[in-house]
Order: structure tokens, then sequence, then C-alpha cells
């Protein structure tokens, strides 16, 4: 590896001498992204960066060369004049500082303009500088405007390469298609080196994109203390932010038109905010609306199947009962093989066994009780004036009715 003074040989940037202390930190180190310029509704992310500079102790890393990188046309540094003379020249920066958070907790922060040209260079560079620093995690700070009202809590869209890290956020859902950015581009070079990569985009009210909006970087700014465990000064963001939602308060409620606008907006958020918790409701699909996967499916079958209590065995003699016949039926009743059965043995009686024998069988006859017929069969036997007695003995089968 390099001299990390080393100047590099295409002047893409230049680190500082003597190099910043970067100790202190448990684990690796997190990269703050914040390029203004782009995805930038509210002045969120150039705010952002603003705030983190003037508010902790921080020093620079590296220096990018602006005359390789920025197009001045797009960005034309402003120039203040006094009667006949030019007075003083804006400076564009775009650098790498060292900053300190509240605690002293070290976190690298990479802020400026969005470069306009050489990104995949750019992008590479800072991949280089994000492995010698022993950067763990980045996080890219966007805001976009959305057509929400600032009257319902700013919601936050978060990416990221650990999905574990993002299970409690609002996320992309769906496979979107977005315009192509510096940060996103360094994003994607970070991620195919191994490292976590994380985006945070804040849906700024699309009535108030063209002006500050500090509601936007404080929720930003929120969300990357929580994820890189860092302490930031944030209650000066808290109170403009106060000042700000009561401002844009009486200037709706002074405007038929506006309050109009904004009714409307709060129907649309609440509607979405019911369809969201649906889904996240729903035991067919995850929060972020997709499907889950067959191997999810059956994990969660065999979960369900082992909650359920155990069943007794059901009793023998109830199926037994629903195998019976219907109650016209009679269980007596005789089949062809019983008649046979039944007039051999008449003849072997009236052969040689005793009368009393013979008596006792006939006593049984006359005891056993007669089947009951359907009324088909008595009109059969009724018109061919077969006796009963001969019917029984040829005995019958039950009919269903299906």
């Amino acid at each position: 590896m390099n001299d990390p003074t080393d100047k590099p040989q295409d002047n893409m940037y230049e680190v500082v001498f003597p190099v910043p202390d970067v100790t202190g930190s448990e684990g690796h180190l997190t990269l703050v992204i914040a390029l203004s310029g782009y995805a930038d509704a509210g002045n969120a992310v150039s705010e952002s960066a603003s705030f983190l500079l003037d508010a902790l102790e921080h020093r620079p890393l590296v220096n990018f060369s602006i005359d390789e990188l920025i197009d001045y046309r797009s960005r034309r540094p402003a120039v203040t004049m006094n009667h006949d003379q030019i007075v003083d020249v804006s400076d564009l920066n775009l650098s790498l500082n060292v900053v300190r958070d509240n605690v002293g907790k070290p976190f690298l922060l990479l802020s400026g303009p969005e470069p306009d040209m050489r990104w995949e260079t750019f992008s590479t560079a800072v991949a280089d500088l994000a492995e010698r620093y022993d950067v763990g995690r980045t996080v890219s700070l966007y805001s976009a405007p959305m057509t929400v009202p600032h009257t319902r809590p700013l919601g936050i869209i978060a990416h990221g390469t650990d999905k574990r890290k993002l299970s409690d956020m609002h996320t992309w859902g769906n496979r979107v298609t977005v315009p192509g950015a510096a940060s996103l581009n360094i994003e994607y070079e970070l991620a195919n080196r191994g490292c976590d990569a994380f985006g945070f985009t804040a849906q700024v009210p699309h009535y108030v994109a063209a002006s500050e909006y500090p509601l936007a970087s404080l929720r930003l700014l929120q969300e990357v203390a929580r994820l890189a465990k860092l302490e930031l000064p944030l209650e000066a963001l808290e109170k403009e932010s106060a000042r700000v939602a009561e401002l844009l308060n009486t200037q709706t409620n002074d405007s038929g038109e506006v309050s109009q606008l904004v009714n409307l907006l709060e129907e649309q958020y609440d509607q979405e905010a019911q369809r969201r918790q649906e889904l996240e409701t729903s035991p067919l699909l995850g929060p972020d609306g997709e499907m889950p996967s067959a191997d999810e499916i059956g994990a969660e079958f065999e979960k369900f199947l082992a909650s359920q209590p155990l069943r007794p065995v059901e009793d023998s003699s109830s199926l037994d009962d629903e195998a019976q016949p219907p109650a016209n039926a009679d269980s007596s009743a005789t089949t062809p093989e019983d008649t046979d059965a039944h007039s051999e043995e008449a003849e072997q009686l009236s052969a040689g066994q005793s009368e009393d024998a013979q008596a006792e069988i006939e006593q049984s006859d006359a005891e056993q009780p007669e089947p009951e017929q359907p009324q088909e069969d008595q009109a059969e036997s009724g018109e061919s004036g077969e006796p009963e007695k001969r019917r029984r003995r040829r005995g019958w089968k039950p009919w269903f009715r299906f």
C-alpha cells in the first residue's frame, strides 16, 4: 500500500499532512457521504453536512481537486463585488474530514458538491480511501420531493446491504429505477468490496422542496446516529424544525387554497399508511410487500403445526355408527345366503329333530320383529299377493337416497 501522504498520480486528491488521528473508535469507522447537488430537496443533505462541521470538532483528511471533478458552468462560484472591485470569490470544497461526536468517537464525512465528471475514478478513489482507513460502514444521505404533507411525520426511505439493520424501517419495497449519482456509484463500489453500504432518503413535502427544511436534516442525522451509534448534538436542529413547522402552519391557515391542498395530501398520506399497515400485518406478505419464499412458507407451516394441541383419537364406535344403515332398515334382515342356510336348517329339523326343538325355533321366529319395508316394496307385495313370510325369507337389502 502506498504512503497515505503521497499525492496520487492523476491529481484526483491529496492527503493532508500531518494525517489527523482516527483512533478511538471501537471497531470499524463509519463514512457519512453528503454530496450536494443531487436529490437535495429542502437542502437537507448540504445542511446536514454543514451542521456536523459547525457543531463538532473536525479536521480535513483528504482534499479532492475541484478542477478535475467540477464543471464550473454547472456550479458557478459566488463572486462579491464592492463598488468597482471584486473583493471575494467563494471556494468550492470537496473534502473528506475526520469528525468526532460528543463523546469523541470518530467518523468520516465526505461532503461538498457532487462531481460532474470522472465518476468511476472518483468512486474508486473513495473506496480505496475507505479501505485504507478501515471503514466498515457507509451511510449516504439523500432527500427527495414527495407528495406528503408537512403535518404528518417526515418519513425516511432506507436501502442497504444488510437487511437486518433495516428491518424496522421503510424501504423501497419493489424494484425501482432512479437516476444515477456519484454517491450511488460509491455505494455500489464499496458493496462489491464487502463493505456495508446504506442510504437514507428524506421525504420532503414538494411545496417546500426549494426552501431550507431543517426537519429533513434532523431526521437524516437521527437515523445516522442510530445506525452508527453516534452522539450528535441535535438540539439546535430540533428547535429550528419546530420554528419552521409553526411558520408553515400559520401560512397554511391563512390561505384557503394551501389549506385545501394540505388536507388532500393528508388523506392520501393516511390511506397509504393504512395500506402499509395491512401489508405489515398480512400473514402472506412481508413488510416490504414481497411474497415469502417456499422455504419461509414451509417453516411457517411447521411452526403452525407445532403450536396446535394434540387431538384425542376418535372413538371407533362413532365411526361404526356412521356406517350403520338408516333407521328403517331392520338389523334382522337376511341376505340370500342367510335364506339358503335357514332353509337347509329347516329341512334337517323336519327330517329327524324333535318336535320340541321345532317348536322352539318357530317360537323364536315368531318373536323376531318383522322388517319395515319401503312403500314401493309394499305396493309390489299388494299387487302380487305374495305372502309376507315368503318375502321375508327372500331377504332384501336397504336402499339409500343420496
